[in-house]
């Protein structure tokens, strides 16, 4: 058995899917090691991802456990691993969990039987995955021995697992489970319990018997998403992977927030896009160079290594074109390693997970996926963190939307706001059923205004792109009352909420300029900024810039002396690092802003748009500035080493001027000697 140390992840990897039908012949038919690993070689790849047993149940190598795929004449696998090897990448190797349709024939009493119409449960006359319950040890005992088989027989860093869900299963011995523990099974939130519970007995089952067999060997279990539940969720893996292809449903918001999430865990991590022009799984799809060029180089700037998602043909003959559009890329990387290793992001804001206190089993909070937006155009660098965090490590921690404050963490909070650190609320976040905010306000809220939309009047004293007249906002807000705090902008009623009985032209009704305020809208207290709309889900659905405005402008007040500043356009990326070991710090600037292109695009729910990027063009100058205890010794672009002349702005800002970016640059401050 090699011995495996569980070195840190590489930057360049690739994930190989291959699920192919037992209907397709001649698997494996084409595969040429040479070209293999020329192939990978050219495109600047360091690690691929190859697979065990795919979705249909299939094993690629000679099996005692499972069966070999049965167009399969030669030990693929095996294959691949010593080519591979050889040449000095990496090769993880892949197994299914849940999906496995061979074992879902075999085995229907393993089958997943969902309380509701998903895709996880498909009719018999449907193309679609049947699910397996991990409820059933039989099959958990399998997947364990054909772990086994593969660490014992195949030089591989690390096994993945793949597709470990929440099919929101009643199957009988699910029924069986919940009627122990006291679960409601007509209760959506009580199976959401159940299926997570189940998920946890696998994952610890299997941690502890590979750890005790392989030391060193790595592990991660996907389901698509890290769910932000705290630390202890991810004590069975050795790293994380983040499945987020930004044009295969996910969006090109979902990986920045899950990133900032995931760098606060203390795991090595790393991101999986694809080179699709959809999702997982298409044949003949391809990405334009430029968006993986862009993908890639804001995953290295948000602390992640590199992943894209490729699929080999079933003849095993791999795809040229595939890897000329992913070589432009990875070159990039390669060059950039040196600036990479052992850097931090320095965030000075946090974002306290509403999806830790609502956990709902998919991979979107609209709360906190508006407030990342809103500071990712914002050009704030942030972490998305939980209540295990230390508080102490940010200026300012925002509390998006819906965020419950108990006791326990109300006094953590109010120790915060001593020491120095400031709050940013929004909507009910803190708020106690008796209209008391359990952190001091300085507000107390009614309960919710009655109307809606309404509108918000806000002078320039809280933002200079504020509007003399109110404008509307597309939610429901609290009647905010102020008890010493100062109001920064008013809720306005309209003159009625729109119905059969009163309505007046084509949308809401306009505002009532005779009337009252409804009460309060941005408040400042003793370092405590409130919304008393849901601002960030209500950005995340509508997009008006002025609402992000609204928190631009309590930011300011918050944090007046930020240790980024840029002139990047709001479609622009920007964050700051710092590499310690090498005395520098680094400014990654990215600016690849993504358009709706595809408008209809089929899912299992209907359709979809889709996002994409497409030959970006460059922009520039564009200046920076950052915060610094001194004057660094000099400035430069990584990837070319051209000197760039340094401004100081005092009060302890430098700043510089790129005369052209494309895509990204990376600018270096290096300290002094």
């Amino acid at each position: 058995m090699p011995t495996r140390t569980n070195k840190p992840l590489r930057y360049r990897q690739i994930h190989l899917d291959f699920h192919t039908s037992e209907h397709i012949p001649g698997i494996g038919s084409a595969f040429d090691a040479e070209d293999f690993v020329s192939t990978f070689k050219a495109a600047h790849v360091d690690s691929v991802t190859i697979f065990a047993k795919c979705h249909h149940g299939w094993s690629y190598y000679p099996t005692k456990v499972g069966e070999q795929h049965p167009q399969l004449t030669r030990d693929l696998m095996g294959d691949m691993v010593t080519a591979l090897v050889a040449a000095d990448i990496e090769c993880p190797i892949y197994i299914s969990v849940q999906w496995d349709e061979r074992n879902a024939r075999l085995h229907p009493e393993w089958r997943a039987r969902s309380a509701t119409k998903n895709r996880f449960d498909p009719s018999q006359l449907e193309a679609g995955w049947h699910t397996l319950c991990l409820n059933h040890k039989a099959y958990r005992d399998e997947l364990l021995e054909q772990a086994r088989e593969v660490a014992r027989n195949y030089q591989t860093p690390g096994l993945f697992f793949d597709i470990v869900l929440t099919p929101d299963c009643v199957c009988e011995q699910c029924l069986e489970t919940m009627a122990e523990q006291g679960l409601d099974a007509t209760k959506h939130a009580d199976r959401l319990k159940k299926d997570e519970w189940v998920n946890e007995v696998f994952r610890s089952e299997m941690s502890a018997a590979l750890r005790e067999e392989f030391p060193g060997l790595r592990v991660f279990y996907n389901c698509g998403h890290i769910h932000k539940q705290g630390p202890q969720r991810f004590a069975p893996y050795s790293h994380l992977e983040l499945e987020s292809l930004p044009t295969g449903g996910w969006g090109y918001d979902h990986f920045p927030s899950s990133a900032r999430y995931a760098a606060t865990l203390g795991l090595d991590f790393l991101a999986h896009t694809g080179k699709f022009h959809t999702s997982w799984g298409e044949f003949g799809g391809f990405k334009h160079p430029d968006a993986l060029e862009y993908e890639t180089a804001q995953m290295v700037a948000l602390g992640s290594k590199c992943l894209v998602g490729d699929q080999l043909h079933p003849n095993g003959a791999i795809n040229p074109d595939t890897y000329a559009s992913i070589a432009p890329a990875y070159a990039r990387i390669e060059k950039l390693e040196p600036f990479l290793d052992g850097a931090k992001q320095i965030s000075e804001v946090a974002i306290l997970s509403a999806e830790y206190f609502h956990p709902v089993g998919d991979r979107n909070n609209h709360a906190d996926d508006g407030a990342a937006q809103m500071l990712l155009e914002l050009k704030r660098p942030f972490d998305v963190i939980d209540p295990s965090a230390d508080f102490g490590s940010y200026r300012v921690i925002i509390l998006p939307d819906t965020v419950p404050v108990d006791s326990v963490l109300a006094h953590r909070l109010d120790g915060y706001l001593k020491q120095g650190g400031k709050l940013l609320l929004s909507g009910c976040s803190a708020l106690g059923a008796d209209g008391e905010f359990a952190v001091p306000t300085g507000v107390r809220s009614g309960g919710e205004v009655g109307f809606e939309p309404s509108y918000l009047r806000a002078g320039k004293a809280l933002d200079a792109s504020m509007t003399e007249t109110p404008f509307v906002v597309y939610g429901t807000a609290q009647e905010i009352e102020s008890q010493g705090a100062q109001v920064l902008a008013d809720v306005v009623r309209p003159y009625f909420n729109r119905t059969y009985q009163h309505f007046s032209s084509h949308a809401h009704a306009p505002d009532d300029p005779d009337a009252k305020p409804l009460g309060a809208g941005v408040t400042l207290h003793n370092g405590v900024g409130y919304v008393a709309y849901p601002i960030f889900s209500i950005y995340h659905a509508m997009g008006q810039p002025l609402y992000k405005y609204v928190v631009r402008g309590l930011l300011d007040k918050l944090l007046p002396d930020p240790a980024l500043l840029t002139d990047l356009p709001s479609a622009g990326r920007a964050t700051l690092v710092r590499q310690a070991e090498h005395g520098r710090h680094m400014v990654h600037l990215l600016y690849g802003p993504p358009q709706v292109r595809g408008k209809a695009v089929p899912t299992d729910e209907g359709s979809r748009v889709m996002e994409m990027i497409e030959d970006i063009p460059a922009i520039g100058p564009v200046s920076v500035r950052v915060r610094l205890q001194e004057r660094p010794g000099r400035a430069y672009e990584a990837l070319s080493g051209a000197e760039l002349p340094i401004t100081d702005f005092g009060d302890g800002y430098y700043g510089v001027s790129v005369d052209k970016l494309r895509i990204h640059t990376a600018v270096v401050f290096e300290d002094r000697e």
